[in-house]
């Protein structure tokens, strides 16, 4: 496939399934996810790759490894605005985000890393007829970064690290028009490809007491330059020289830049506390801007306005170690939408949202252990509409994500 704008349609739909609507997955590390996805100010293992690369240093092992999967069940209902009683759900595939991590460490104050994750995964599948065709049908999409990092111990409370990001991915995504032929069938479009660009993700680890940690990560900004883009449209035979079967299509778009605060508090031996809170620059998200290569009278280059608004979640979870062998947590999170009331495309589906987590570790042996959890998502019920569109109605989604984790470390 030609390079495209693949991880621009990712962002599209990174408002997510731990960010808002769409499939940006932050299950980086079950021990985490367990936690309500809390990671940015706890040092738990190699996952601290993705969750604050400055915890490197402080790992209790010359050397862990990381890896596992989680399954993402989702569905969205929508309701028309009244009086219609119509109503539409998404059939949304099984979605099996994963991450691979592998740390080490070089001297006593040089740690180095990398680890490979899905932070973009899974579908999403309105089907060809609904009220919103015009707008999506169905989303695809995967990508996989991979993220060298380094990690320096500056003393015995604080560490900092650096990881360089390179992203991969893939999507395929499908819209109906308005134009119909003589057999009645409506006119579509197809766009899909693949592309690559790059970013960093730093932190910084300060322990000031054995019992208290604090974590600030910052993950850049990517801008995205897409050309050549894929864009095949299905016509009536009479309309076929005002869109041609074959176009391409240039894309820019800035990736938003997050930062991250978090802490924990071991209050015993048995237990400890920890908090997140998660910052996204979504605000940098105005447009979506198509530049298509063969323009005509119908085919105009568009601009999709998206107007986001930045938006915080907070975490808060807790790990309690009730033996040798077992540790058993649980955490949760609230979630502000950053998709306004006015520019709510189906694309998103984003709202308030409550997540709620639980898991365990087991560990048989004292070099190895295995992490499951469990995260329901609960988006609150939101009245929306997509004004360009002219396209709203109610929206209501829910998620539960089962995962399973295996760690080695020595």
């Amino acid at each position: 496939m030609k390079k495209t704008f693949a991880l621009l349609l990712l962002f599209i739909v990174a408002n997510s399934l731990t960010y808002g609507g769409g499939y940006q997955v932050l299950l980086q590390g079950n021990k985490q996810t367990a936690m309500g996805l809390v990671g940015t100010g706890i040092t738990l293992g190699s996952e601290s790759i993705f969750y604050n690369p400055g915890a490197l240093p402080f790992l209790r092992d010359k050397y862990s490894f990381s890896l596992g999967a989680s399954g993402i069940m989702s569905n969205v209902v929508f309701q028309k605005e009244a009086p219609s009683v119509y109503e539409a759900e998404t059939d949304n595939p099984f979605g099996t985000p994963f991450y691979i991590y592998g740390a080490g460490k070089i001297s006593d104050k040089l740690s180095i890393g990398i680890g490979a994750y899905t932070p973009f995964g899974s579908s999403t599948d309105w089907g060809e007829s609904w009220a919103g065709r015009f707008l999506i049908q169905d989303i695809s999409l995967f990508a996989v970064y991979i993220q060298p990092t380094v990690a320096y111990q500056i003393n015995d409370q604080l560490g900092i690290g650096i990881g360089f990001i390179y992203a991969m991915g893939d999507v395929t995504l499908n819209k109906a028009l308005p134009l119909t032929g003589s057999d009645g069938s409506e006119a579509g479009v197809n766009m899909e490809g693949s592309t690559a660009n790059y970013g960093f993700n730093a932190g910084i680890t300060y322990r000031p007491t054995d019992q208290l940690e604090f974590g600030l990560t910052y993950r850049s900004e990517i801008l995205m330059e897409m050309e050549g883009g894929d864009a095949n449209f299905t016509v009536p035979q009479s309309l076929a020289a005002s869109f041609p079967a074959e176009n391409e299509f240039d894309a820019e778009l800035p990736l938003p830049a997050t930062i991250n605060f978090g802490a924990s508090y071991k209050a015993s031996e048995q237990l400890t506390l920890a908090l997140d809170i998660n910052f996204t620059q979504w605000s940098t998200y105005d447009s979506l801007i198509f530049d298509f290569k063969t323009n005509t009278p119908s085919l105009q280059d568009s601009r999709n306005p998206r107007l986001y608004d930045d938006n915080l979640v907070f975490r808060v979870g807790g790990r309690y170690k009730a033996n040798d062998q077992w540790i058993v947590a649980a955490g949760a999170y609230y979630d502000m939408p950053a998709v306004k009331d006015n520019y709510y495309n189906p694309e998103t589906p984003d709202a308030h949202k409550l997540g709620l987590s639980a898991g365990f570790t087991y560990s048989p042996s004292e070099n190895f252990d295995v992490d499951a959890s469990i995260l329901y998502i609960m988006g609150f019920e939101r009245d929306a509409t997509y004004e360009p569109g002219k396209f709203g109605g109610t929206y209501k989604y829910n998620a539960v994500v089962p995962g399973l984790g295996i760690n080695y470390h020595f």
